[in-house]
């Protein structure tokens, strides 16, 4: 009860958010929609915890597919030898922040064992290929780690605004570093699916890699869908490095449509400077674990133009001296127009 009182202004200002969100008539779905736009957010008061991996935020935009794909969209993914010729591309862009702490925020010099503070502020370029239910995905991802994220100011204000303790160690977050990402995965939706009743259940499992100075990694994972005519989507999308996600949906006037699913993702780390700490500079850093799993489970509603979909995920730890394994929830908000 104490968790639910301390967070009860924020759960209001993100319910009414949404609720206004429902009410626009842009999203009627009467027109034509021009592109998708999510907003993610991801954060552990979900399960009551304020460490480790703390907070993600995120916004995507894909166009429609019936707007040009951009000369330098088209060039990238025939240059992409992997890329099958005569795929669907689409494109798309990102941008985003995410908040790491250790498990003591009132502490203005936590215990060096514990996970790090440090701020990630990013913009993402996209491209994809899809063909026969399956999807390549490319991404490149440039930002910056350190006090030039603004990770200090985004939590100070958002713990001022639900009555939380203040941060006091972000004096010990990692240096300033400019960082990079780039990242495949590998996609085969719906492989296996089973008919059950009115329900349908589908099975799409996946591949990844990333490599860069902020992570360096490889995953293999399967999502498993179950609900009423599963849309040809690729499911919610989530604050990255994660299971894939997809902000691709199909909306529909003539009806509300849900699925639920379950997933589950095995990684091999190489590098993690959230953990590892700055390359080129003296910081904070743990002794990472180098494989990492992540359990989530969730629901997809759908409704005319607008899909709302929460996620909650479990994972493994990430590093030798965490106490205990991590969870947090994820809410998404996707808008067709």
């Amino acid at each position: 009860m104490q968790w639910l009182n301390t967070h009860t202004p924020f759960l209001s200002h993100l319910f009414s958010l949404l609720l206004i969100a429902l009410s626009q008539p842009a999203f009627s779905g009467n027109t034509e929609s021009t592109g998708r736009l999510s907003f993610v957010l991801e954060n552990d008061f979900f399960v009551g915890n304020d460490r480790n991996y703390t907070n993600g935020l995120k916004f995507i935009w894909i166009p429609n597919e019936a707007t040009k794909t951009p000369e330098w969209a088209t060039k990238a993914a025939n240059a992409i030898p992997w890329f099958p010729k005569d795929g669907t591309i689409k494109h798309g862009y990102a941008f985003g922040q995410s908040i790491f702490t250790p498990d003591d925020i009132t502490l203005k010099n936590p215990p060096k064992e514990s996970h790090p503070y440090a701020g990630w502020l990013y913009a993402t370029m996209g491209i994809a290929s899809e063909k026969n239910n399956q999807l390549d995905l490319m991404t490149f991802t440039l930002g910056v780690v350190g006090p030039a994220a603004m990770a200090e100011d985004s939590q100070k204000f958002i713990h001022t605004l639900i009555n939380s303790d203040d941060p006091k160690g972000w004096d010990t977050q990692l240096k300033n570093e400019l960082g990079f990402i780039l990242t495949h995965k590998h996609i085969w939706r719906g492989v296996k699916s089973f008919s059950v009743n009115q329900y349908e259940l589908d099975i799409s499992p996946y591949t990844g890699a990333s490599i860069g100075n902020i992570h360096t990694n490889a995953s293999l994972g399967a999502t498993l869908r179950f609900g009423k005519n599963l849309p040809q989507d690729f499911g919610p999308p989530r604050v990255q490095p994660s299971m894939p996600s997809g902000t691709d949906f199909n909306p529909s006037s003539q009806q509300t449509n849900w699925y639920a699913f379950l997933g589950f993702e095995g990684q091999a780390v190489a590098r993690n400077i959230f953990l590892d700490g700055n390359t080129f500079r003296n910081s904070r850093n743990v002794d990472k674990k180098p494989l990492v799993a992540d359990i989530q489970f969730g629901v997809v509603f759908d409704w005319k133009d607008l899909r709302l979909g929460y996620t909650h995920v479990f994972r493994t730890k990430q590093f030798t001296t965490q106490n205990s394994t991590d969870g947090f929830g994820s809410v998404t908000l996707n808008f067709a127009f």
